[in-house]
């Protein structure tokens, strides 16, 4: 868990570089072009591999601290320039980072561990994401990110969209907006390859249908969500706009750090027992959160920066979803699932009190110790009970690329 991984997760003005690197090696094939630019001005760059009209998009950089997907979008693009199969029919563009605004302000770019990784953490709040935005705002209310995006799958009318996440600490899972038959089997191969265990209860994909293990297919829209007082619901994501034009989306994602607990799928002694636990401590851990965020902020100045307007969002989420944990049947009795929302019910105090720390130590504020010791004494405690392993990032990469492959092939078939 301490072992400093052998590789750190690129910069975007890396990213880029490399991509114009390709550019360069392979003029007519490749391409590299802005499309639109962040709210703070920073440039949105396309790689396109191609130039047939079937297309496949691939997104990456869509959440700040899931660095996998840049180079995995890359080492795509050089499979495809590889094998002239991949292009033969098929165009391939890469948004290398959906969110460049979030990714300068995420600076764990080589984790330690977990405690490492939250030092330097950010994620931005749900209206402030990209992919999520439409979720939670008007049409006239979207960021330039957003905007962008969609106007990139308007232009593409990708046959499928592949978009790479990542999680801290767990298994391996796609969610897809229509089912890819077939997919469920190179994905699978490629994990127990790369020893990523599959992830079959993931609490993102709660409740939905499965196709295979780890890959859940998103419920039609109308159907009811295991988790109501969320606000993301991904139907109303930009994952369901390349819909408007017979496309489907992939989200991939892989972990940074592997835990076989989350791929049990015994069933659970007492699963309504444990979720009830599980929202008791959510609770707990959130209000100890409040209190010091209570106790600082008359000497914030009344700040509202994005890492606080990302704290406060998440602890704000907490009193609804461990309402929706103790009220409504949980969507799936298996340990992996329970285990799952274990991981989740700590991450969301976790985010929030990091984010909030970084806040605090930049204002010198008198209450930073006493956060940093419950930061990493969280850190600690998710680490131990998952029995944490650090994934290669070569293998991060390797696994999500593998996967694009494998949805955008079988995709195709479906595509007609």
């Amino acid at each position: 868990m301490s072992l400093l991984p052998e590789l750190r997760y690129p910069t975007v003005t890396e990213l880029v570089l490399s991509a114009r690197a390709l550019t360069a090696r392979w003029p007519g094939v490749c391409r590299l072009r802005k499309v639109g630019v962040s709210r703070a001005g920073r440039p949105l760059h396309v790689l396109s591999v191609g130039n047939s009209p079937r297309a496949v998009l691939v997104v990456a950089g869509a959440h700040a601290n899931e660095q996998a997907g840049g180079p995995a979008a890359l080492a795509v693009a050089e499979r495809v320039l590889a094998e002239r199969k991949l292009r033969a029919d098929t165009s391939w563009h890469f948004l290398l980072c959906a969110d460049p605004d979030g990714a300068s302000l995420h600076v764990t770019p080589a984790p330690r561990s977990l405690f490492d990784y939250h030092l330097g953490f950010f994620r931005p709040a749900g209206e402030e994401q990209p992919e999520w935005a439409p979720a939670m705002l008007p049409p006239d209310r979207l960021p330039p990110e957003t905007r962008a995006l969609t106007a990139l799958i308007d232009e593409l009318r990708p046959y499928v969209q592949v978009t790479l996440h990542g999680t801290d600490l767990g298994g391996s899972w796609v969610q897809l907006t229509k089912d890819v038959p077939g997919l469920a089997e190179p994905f699978a191969k490629s994990a127990a390859e790369l020893h990523i265990p599959v992830e079959t209860g993931a609490s993102d994909a709660a409740g939905w249908p499965a196709s295979g293990p780890g890959v859940h297919v998103m419920p039609a829209p109308g159907a009811g969500a295991a988790y109501p007082s969320m606000p993301d619901d991904a139907r109303r994501s930009t994952w369901y706009h390349a819909h408007r034009h017979g496309g489907l989306t992939a989200v991939v994602e892989v972990p940074m750090w592997a835990s076989d607990l989350v791929d049990d799928p015994a069933r659970h002694p007492a699963p309504a027992a444990a979720m009830r636990w599980l929202a008791d401590r959510l609770l707990r851990q959130a209000r100890a959160v409040e209190r010091v965020l209570a106790d600082a902020r008359p000497r914030l100045e009344g700040a509202d920066g994005p890492l606080l307007r990302a704290a406060t969002w998440g602890l704000e989420l907490v009193p609804g979803l461990a309402a929706d944990w103790v009220h409504t049947r949980p969507a799936d009795d298996t340990k992996a699932y329970i285990g799952s929302v274990d991981a989740f019910s700590r991450r969301l105090p976790l985010r929030a009190a990091a984010m909030l720390l970084r806040v605090l130590k930049e204002t010198d504020d008198r209450a930073a110790p006493r956060l940093e010791r419950l930061v990493r004494a969280w850190s600690d405690s998710f680490a131990g009970r998952f029995r944490a392993r650090w994934v290669p990032l070569e293998h991060q990469v390797e696994h999500q690329a593998r996967t694009v492959v494998a949805v955008a092939l079988h995709a195709r078939g479906r595509a007609g």
